[in-house]
C-alpha cells in the first residue's frame, strides 16, 4: 500500500516547487500572457514558453530575512577546528554520488600545511536524469555561497571556485549576481564582517563536457588545460586545484552546512536514519505522471513511495518496468524492489547506488536495449579518451548494441546464429563491461557499464529477442 508522502522541505525551503503540475501553471497562453507582461515587463515573453521557477528569497535581501549568513557570523566566533567537529560529528556525506563524509575530507585539507589553498563548488550537474542543484542555484544561491564560505574558513582556503554547466546560462547569471551581493555586504572579500578572515569567489562555467563533473578533470578545466581525469592518488586534499590542497563539494551537500551549524549535528541526526542522515533532494523523470524535484528524508521512504506518492504514479496507468534510482551511470532496479527504501546503505545491499538521486522510471512499454544503447551513445561520445578500456569499451558496446537493435546489413560470424552463439554474444557483452569497470581511470569507465550488465541480468529475454529478429532477417 502506498502512504501518503509529505515532502521535508529544508534545503528548498524557500524554494517554489519545481514539477509538471507547477511548471503546466507557468507556460505563457494566449490567455495569461497580457497579465505575466504586466507582472513581469522586463521579461521578452511569447506564447508555449515558460515562466522560469524563481523565488522571492533569492535575493540577498529575502535571504537575510529569513536567518541567512547567521551561520557564517557563529563560524567566525569558533575555532577552524570546532566547525570541522560539528560537521564530522553530523555525519553528512556528500551528495554529489561519491558519498564521501564531508567533515573528513575539510580535516584532511586543513591539516595541510600549505598556505595557499581553494575551495571549489562542483556546479557541473551533467549526470543525465540530474536536475536537482540547478533549483538550488537559481533559487537559493546564497546558501550556496554561505556553505562554501564555512567551509573555506574550516578549511583554511582562502580562494574559491564554482564551476558551473556550460548549459546552465541563467544559473550562472543569478549565482553571479549573488556573489556581487554578498562582496557588498562584506561576506566576501578581506576581512570578512571584521575578521581575521578573507575569502572570494570566482565562477567558471564549463564547456560541455560530461567528464569534467570528475574532481580531477574539473580542476583541469578551472586551470584552462584540456579536461581530463587524472590517476589518483595524489588526491585533491594534498594535490589539487593548481596543486595545492582543494576541497571540492556538490552543490547540495554545501547547501547543507548553514543548517548543521545553526541547528548542531545532534538535530541533523535526527533526519534520515543511520548512516544516510539528513534529506536529499530526488529528480523525478521518465515515464511518471508529475515529474520533479522532491526533497525527503533518506530511509523514511520507499522507491514505491517516491513513484507512486509524489510522481504521481506511471504515465497513462502502465505497468513500472525498471528503474534507474540514482542515475543514468547505476543498476536498474525493477518491480520487486518497489519496497526498497531510499538510502544509501539499503540501495548498496540491493547491488546498486543512490548515486546523484536522479531517479528515471521506465514502463512496460520501452525497450530497455533500447534504452542502454541510448546511454552508451552518450558515454561514447562523452569519453575522454585518455584510457584505452573506456575508450574502446563504450565505442565496441554501441557498435554491438546497434548492430542488434538498428542493423543495417545482415551479419554473420560469432554475433548472430544458435542459441549458444547469442548466449556468447551477451556473455561477451558481459566481458567488455566487466573489463571497463575494472581496468579504466575514472568514474565514467567504472560505472557506465552498471546499467549494461544489470540489463543483461533482468533483461536478456528482450536482448534474445532482438537477436533472434536479426537471425530471421538473415535467413
Amino acid at each position: 500500500m502506498i502512504k501518503r508522502v509529505e515532502e521535508k522541505r529544508i534545503l528548498m525551503e524557500n524554494c517554489v516547487a519545481v514539477n509538471l503540475k507547477t511548471a503546466e501553471k507557468r507556460i505563457f497562453t494566449s490567455k495569461n500572457i497580457a497579465f505575466l507582461k504586466r507582472r513581469y515587463p522586463r521579461l521578452k515573453l511569447r506564447t508555449g514558453e515558460w515562466l522560469p521557477f524563481e523565488s522571492p528569497d533569492a535575493s540577498i535581501e529575502g535571504y537575510i530575512k529569513k536567518g541567512g549568513y547567521k551561520a557564517l557570523e557563529k563560524v567566525l566566533k569558533m575555532k577552524p577546528e570546532e566547525v570541522i567537529k560539528e560537521i564530522e560529528d553530523s555525519q553528512l556525506i556528500g551528495r554529489g554520488g561519491a558519498a564521501f563524509p564531508t567533515g573528513l575530507k575539510w580535516k584532511f585539507v586543513f591539516k595541510q600545511t600549505e598556505k595557499e589553498k581553494y575551495f571549489v563548488c562542483n556546479a557541473d550537474e551533467g549526470e543525465p536524469g540530474t536536475f536537482k542543484d540547478k533549483v538550488l542555484l537559481d533559487q537559493s544561491p546564497h546558501k550556496i555561497i554561505e556553505g562554501m564560505i564555512i567551509g573555506a574558513y574550516a578549511s583554511g582556503a582562502s580562494k574559491g571556485y564554482i564551476y558551473v554547466r556550460e548549459e546552465y546560462f541563467d544559473s550562472t547569471r543569478t549565482i553571479e549576481k549573488a556573489i556581487g551581493e554578498a562582496r557588498d555586504k562584506g561576506f566576501l572579500g578581506i576581512n570578512i564582517l571584521d575578521s581575521s578572515f578573507s575569502f572570494d569567489i570566482k565562477v567558471v562555467r564549463g564547456m560541455g563536457s560530461y567528464i569534467c563533473g570528475e574532481e580531477t578533470a574539473l580542476f583541469r578545466s578551472i586551470e584552462g588545460r584540456r579536461g581530463i581525469p587524472e590517476v589518483k592518488p595524489p588526491f585533491p586534499t594534498t594535490s589539487g586545484l593548481y596543486k595545492k590542497p582543494t576541497v571540492i563539494n556538490n552543490v547540495e551537500t554545501l547547501a547543507n552546512i548553514p543548517h548543521i551549524i545553526l541547528n548542531g549535528a545532534r538535530w541533523f541526526k535526527s533526519l534520515g536514519v543511520e548512516g544516510s542522515f539528513g534529506t536529499k533532494i530526488f529528480s523525478i523523470s521518465g515515464n511518471v505522471k508529475n515529474p520533479g524535484v522532491y526533497e525527503l528524508e533518506l530511509g523514511k521512504f520507499t522507491l514505491a513511495d517516491l513513484i507512486y506518492g509524489l510522481a504521481g504514479g506511471i504515465e497513462g496507468n502502465r505497468k513500472l518496468k525498471a528503474v534507474l534510482p540514482g542515475g543514468a551511470s547505476t543498476r536498474f532496479l525493477t518491480k520487486d524492489n518497489l519496497d526498497i527504501k531510499m538510502d544509501y546503505k539499503s540501495l548498496k545491499e540491493a547491488g546498486t547506488s543512490l548515486g546523484t538521486g536522479a531517479v528515471i522510471v521506465f514502463d512496460e512499454t520501452i525497450s530497455i536495449p533500447r534504452i542502454v544503447k541510448h546511454l552508451f551513445d552518450f558515454y561514447e561520445e562523452e569519453s575522454c579518451g585518455s584510457c584505452v578500456p573506456c575508450r574502446i569499451g563504450t565505442k565496441r558496446i554501441s557498435e554491438i548494441l546497434k548492430d542488434i537493435i538498428e542493423p543495417a546489413t545482415v551479419k554473420v560470424g560469432n554475433l548472430y546464429g544458435t542459441d549458444g552463439a547469442n548466449m556468447n554474444y551477451l556473455t561477451k557483452l558481459k566481458d567488455i563491461g566487466m573489463a571497463m569497470k575494472e581496468s579504466s581511470k575514472c568514474g565514467l569507465g567504472q560505472s557506465a557499464p552498471d546499467p549494461l550488465l544489470s540489463s543483461i541480468d533482468f533483461f536478456s529475454n528482450e536482448y534474445l529477442a532482438l537477436i533472434k529478429k536479426v537471425n530471421g532477417r538473415k535467413s
